[in-house]
């Protein structure tokens, strides 16, 4: 299968990847918007049973370019997506 070429551009929709893709592909993801500049970045996880929110958070909480992350608010996501602030590579 072809890899499939998907947009930096602060925003991390997992639904489209499979559960055991997720341990590679946030920390590389995060990477690549790091350099491209994008601090900020919003994770969509989804709500069901949390199982995926709980992966992320526990990949972002031992993640050292990652300065702090927190549930998205109402408007962004609610609990089904997880903001992120990365620190500058400055």
């Amino acid at each position: 299968m072809e890899p499939v070429e998907y947009p930096i551009d602060g925003e991390l929709d997992l639904h489209q990847f499979r559960p055991q893709e997720v341990k590679d592909l946030v920390p590389d993801y995060l990477e690549l918007c790091r350099n491209k500049g994008i601090y900020k970045v919003r994770v969509i996880h989804g709500k069901g049973m949390g199982t995926l929110r709980e992966t992320v958070h526990h990949l972002l909480a031992r993640m050292a370019c990652v300065e702090k992350f927190r549930l998205a608010g109402e408007r962004s996501g609610s609990w089904g997506a997880t903001w992120v602030w990365l620190k500058d590579k400055g």
